[in-house]
This record gives C-alpha cells, sequence and structure tokens, in this order.
C-alpha cells in the first residue's frame, strides 16, 4: 500500500471520489480546518469524521511539570502559568513550541522563575489566543451577534472585546453593529441603526484605542435595545415571494403618465394623492398588483416603538376594510 501525502483543494478532490467509492484508495485525512468547509461533500458523505477534543487543563499543566521535570523550562508563578495555559486554549503543540521559546528568552536573561508581568513583556503579543482566520473567528462573532439578540450586555461585552484583543478589525466590528441594528433591533428602536452609524464614523475619527470606547458603547445599547425582526423577516418572504411569482403587471393607475400619449392610454387614471384625503390616507386605495392578495409581509412585534406601529397598521386596515 503506498501512502500519499498532500494538500488538496475542492476541485482535487474530485478525483479521489470514484476511487475511494471502488476501494481502490483507502482515504484517511486530518485537518484543524472545519471539514465541513475544506473537505469536498461528496467525498465527506463517504468517510467517517473523528472529532478530536482540546486537552483539559490538568492535562497541559501536566506537560509543563514533565518539561520543569527534565529541566526544560525554569519555575514559572502561577498567574503566568495560568496565563500559558490559557492561551494553548487546550493545545498542546502550541503550549511546547511557547514554552521552548520562554525557555531560550529566561535562560538569555537569567530569569527564574518566570513571572506574569516578565511573560508579557517577552510574549506579549503571542499571547493573543484568537485566530482571526479561521473557524473561531466565525465561532465568536457569532457568540457576539446572539449575545445582543438575546440582550446580555455582559456577554455581548465579554466576546467583543476577545475580538478586538484578538487583532480583529474595528472596522469590520462597526459593520456588524450596523448590521445587528438592522436585522435584530430594527424598527421596535429605530435610534439604533443611527447609532450604529455614528459609533462607525466616530472610530473613523479617533482611530484605536479612542474610537473602540464608542464600538463598546453601541454594543451595550444595542443588547439593551427592544428586539424585532420583523422587517428582516418581511424582506425576506418579499424575496421569496417575487423570486417564485410571475412578473404582475402595475395596475394602471399606479403607473406614471408623463406624456400625453401616456395619459390617453389611461396611465394613472383615477390615482388617488393620498395627500389630499382625510388624514394623508387614501382608505380604500390599492398599491398592489391586480388579483394578488395581500401577503402580509410585515408583522411588527409587540416590543419597543413597534407596538405603536402595529396599533397603526391595525386602524388603517380597519379604514381600508370599511371603505371597501
Amino acid at each position: 500500500m503506498q501512502r500519499i501525502v498532500s494538500v488538496f483543494n475542492k476541485s482535487q478532490q474530485d478525483a479521489f471520489l470514484p476511487h475511494v467509492e471502488s476501494g481502490l484508495f483507502t482515504f484517511i485525512g486530518a485537518t484543524t480546518e472545519n471539514p465541513s468547509f475544506e473537505v469536498n461533500s461528496a467525498l465527506l458523505s463517504r468517510a467517517a469524521v473523528y472529532v478530536l477534543q482540546s486537552l483539559t487543563e490538568d492535562d497541559l499543566k501536566n506537560i509543563v511539570l514533565r518539561a520543569q521535570g527534565i529541566q526544560a523550562v525554569p519555575a514559572i508563578e502561577p498567574d503566568a502559568l495560568a496565563r500559558l495555559l490559557a492561551y494553548a486554549d487546550g493545545d498542546a503543540r502550541r503550549l511546547l513550541n511557547t514554552l521552548e521559546t520562554l525557555s531560550m528568552a529566561a535562560s538569555r536573561e537569567k530569569v527564574d522563575p518566570v513571572t506574569d508581568a516578565w511573560l508579557m513583556r517577552v510574549l506579549g503579543e503571542r499571547m493573543r489566543r484568537y485566530d482571526k482566520g479561521g473557524e473561531q473567528f466565525y465561532d465568536t462573532i457569532s457568540a457576539l451577534h446572539k449575545s445582543v439578540r438575546g440582550s446580555d450586555p455582559d456577554a455581548a461585552l465579554y466576546w467583543f472585546v476577545r475580538m478586538l484583543d484578538g487583532g480583529a478589525d474595528p472596522r469590520y466590528m462597526a459593520r456588524r453593529l450596523i448590521r445587528m441594528a438592522s436585522e435584530d433591533v430594527g424598527l421596535a428602536d429605530p435610534r439604533a441603526l443611527r447609532l450604529a452609524l455614528d459609533a462607525a464614523e466616530v472610530y473613523e475619527r479617533l482611530g484605536s484605542p479612542e474610537g473602540e470606547l464608542t464600538l463598546a458603547q453601541c454594543v451595550i445599547y444595542l443588547a439593551m435595545a427592544p428586539k424585532s425582526n420583523a422587517a428582516y423577516k418581511a424582506f425576506n418572504e418579499a424575496k421569496a415571494f417575487v423570486k417564485k411569482d410571475g412578473t404582475r403587471p402595475v395596475p394602471m393607475h399606479l403607473r406614471n403618465a408623463p406624456t400625453k400619449l401616456m395619459k390617453e392610454l389611461d396611465y394613472g387614471k383615477g390615482y388617488r394623492y393620498a395627500h389630499d384625503e382625510e388624514d394623508g390616507f387614501a382608505a380604500g386605495e390599492r398599491y398592489l398588483p391586480d388579483g394578488m392578495p395581500d401577503p402580509y409581509f410585515y408583522r411588527p412585534v409587540p416590543r419597543g416603538l413597534e407596538i405603536k406601529i402595529a396599533d397603526k397598521l391595525v386602524e388603517l386596515r380597519k379604514r381600508n376594510s370599511a371603505a371597501g
């Protein structure tokens, strides 16, 4: 049996599929990435996936003790050890690589024991435990988004700071906050979107680290704001409806009539100018295509400003019904 060790993109992985199915190849792979993203779905469906779990803190401590037992690393104070274990994040290889770097630096500077302050001075930037290019990036932004949606300001602030500490671009964070304001707060508090836009502008003016405080204020505001995804859902439902529906003509009374010929063809005929009607509302007027039933895409939730919006909708629909 011949062993082939290489890295293949998804297109190249297709070549393996018939040989794996025939039994000619025994497919064994390992990846530090999520196989759902990195392995061809057809190949993945024909394989058993085994997930290796991270090492526990006790496991990592034992590795450090064994290294100290052979005098490979100096003594490490408790605070520094806790930081090291947190940085390793369950990864023995990361811990061993860091211990090797630490041992060489400590030997060169004759440091024993290793203190937390010295550790941060020597390995400060490496102490970040955040992978801004991999799966953890998306997991962390997901945690932030869900914490805001769940109205937990402490959790939202924690994940926000985790991302900043890991090197995430604050401009990216600002864009995500703007999306949260639209997607999860919506019309329950329209001020949230304006505040998110203002926070992004403030960051552009101040930069880091001063501008990050304004982004943090926005995170807290969004977390505490009343929530509504009614506009988000309405937009998606409308998109789905239009995609599967036929192209309905614009009713004649809603058409534009900039020329004499169009007016002679009854473009715009019978249109009621809402500003001239009682309360600025043309009761009974139809604005949907002829024959299309009311879709009711937008359904306000009973929170924040949408309580008043819902009341207004009920009132207007009653007036439409009464007008026939």
